[in-house]
């Protein structure tokens, strides 16, 4: 039995962020290796502005070498746009692994327009990381109306695979306050700078 976290996201670029939240939650978690889902496209965000799905993928495994990220196209390859709805593939596809779905604290408020969200959070545990200026936020969400009655503490983070879903905990972990948003300004052009890099059948 591998403990996998799993991290979705557009990756719109991947960047030191994404990689430092994801190897803080292996130590934090006592994951064997964290997956990066990189989404074809994410309903909840405008198409405009968003790279080429094969750019952002590239990105992703350029920031994730060297370490125990494991870069994934899985949503792309059974063609699913949903967390929920790839969530019910993963543990169909891989049921003697353990998974825990990693989320941002700036991902939180908004938790409540993911299609059905509920039932995401009784698939597997969720452990939402901090993000800096987003705590107050991110425990008056909408969703945790309901996930309150399912907080699990962190200091036995370690131990989610014990836990049944519904399950959530929240990981103080080094805070990093880089923004996908902002390397976009700076840099809108990005993504040309991976298009070598891109491989349609990696």
């Amino acid at each position: 039995m591998k403990r996998i976290g799993l991290l979705g996201g557009s990756f719109n670029p991947a960047h030191r962020g994404h990689r430092r939240m994801s190897l803080a939650a292996l130590d934090a978690l006592g994951l064997d290796e964290v997956w990066w889902l990189v989404s074809p496209g994410n309903v909840l965000k405008p198409a405009a502005g968003m790279a080429p799905y094969q750019a952002r993928l590239a990105s992703a495994r350029v920031m994730a070498r060297r370490s125990r990220i494991k870069v994934s196209d899985f949503e792309a390859q059974i063609g699913t746009r949903y967390t929920v709805d790839t969530l019910d593939a993963i543990v169909r596809r891989w049921p003697r692994d353990r998974f825990v779905w990693l989320m941002g604290e700036d991902i939180l408020p908004m938790f409540h327009h993911w299609k059905e969200w509920r039932r995401l959070a009784q698939i597997v545990p969720i452990a939402v990381i901090s993000r800096p200026g987003y705590e107050d936020e991110a425990r008056a969400a909408r969703a945790m109306g309901w996930l309150r009655h399912f907080v699990r503490p962190s200091t036995m983070a370690d131990r989610w695979t014990r836990w049944s879903a519904p399950a959530i905990t929240f990981l103080r972990l080094p805070p990093d306050p880089t923004s996908a948003t902002r390397l976009r300004a700076l840099d809108p052009d990005w993504h040309r700078r991976f298009a070598a890099r891109a491989n349609p059948r990696a």
